[in-house]
């Protein structure tokens, strides 16, 4: 994500108060990767685009021995350390560069939560996303689901190309909108061996609050949420 898609400003502000209970968000993806997570109890775990560090809080809270935060966002990072404390690292770092920072072989688990389609570099991500992991280590990923893009922006569904998508007030999001068979070719190709997906939708908690958009994800596909393993 480079710096000119980053949440900036009044966008990261935004972003962060929404990411705390939405429905997409709060109980869509979230949910998900945590599942796919499975027992973190004793791991490090570094999470790129930690955002608001909503995942990093909950990783925590199911016993991970440490996370570590990297985003590009410092109105994110400010509200990461907010509900983080000062004892968890972050690092505010663009993830079109090299994680030149981290050691080789550090992590037991990487997250990449609704980051991985902002990414131009997207090979160099997953290329240093494998270096710092251990062997036998985990990735999971989530992204729009190519079904659902096409859906809403129309064209080929083959389309490989940058969207902007309505966000809060007067925002847009960037990101690059691909086929299912590019995503997965991407990180099979990267070395990783898919061991897990889910097609999230809403969970029950979302339903009182929003039923809305709760039957919305139980009707249309809306994120795709892998997990996979470093041989």
């Amino acid at each position: 994500m480079t710096a000119e898609t980053a949440y900036h400003g009044e966008m990261g502000e935004q972003f962060a108060t929404q990411a705390t209970d939405s429905t997409y968000h709060a109980h869509t993806d979230r949910p998900a990767m945590l599942r796919l997570a499975g027992d973190v109890t004793g791991l490090r775990v570094l999470d790129l685009g930690c955002g608001a560090g909503h995942y990093a809080a909950d990783l925590l809270t199911r016993g991970a021995a440490q996370v570590v935060g990297v985003d590009g966002s410092e109105s994110l990072l400010h509200s990461a350390r907010e509900r983080l404390g000062a004892g968890v690292p972050l690092h505010r770092h663009d993830l079109e560069e090299p994680l030149a920072f981290l050691a080789d072989e550090s992590f037991d688990l990487v997250v990449m939560a609704l980051v991985y389609h902002h990414i131009d570099a997207r090979g160099q991500l997953l290329a240093e996303s494998r270096r710092v992991l251990r062997p036998g280590g985990t990735l999971l990923v989530s992204t729009t689901h190519p079904t659902g893009d096409w859906g809403y922006f129309g064209g080929s569904y083959f389309a490989h190309e940058r969207v902007e998508l309505p966000f809060g007030d007067g925002f847009a999001l960037s990101y690059w909108r691909m086929t299912l068979e590019r995503f997965l070719g991407e990180l099979l190709g990267a070395g990783f061996v898919l061991e897990a997906l889910e097609e999230p939708r809403a969970a029950e908690a979302a339903r009182p609050a929003d039923p809305r958009r709760y039957e919305k994800t139980h009707r249309q596909p809306h994120f795709l949420a892998v997990r996979l393993r470093r041989p």
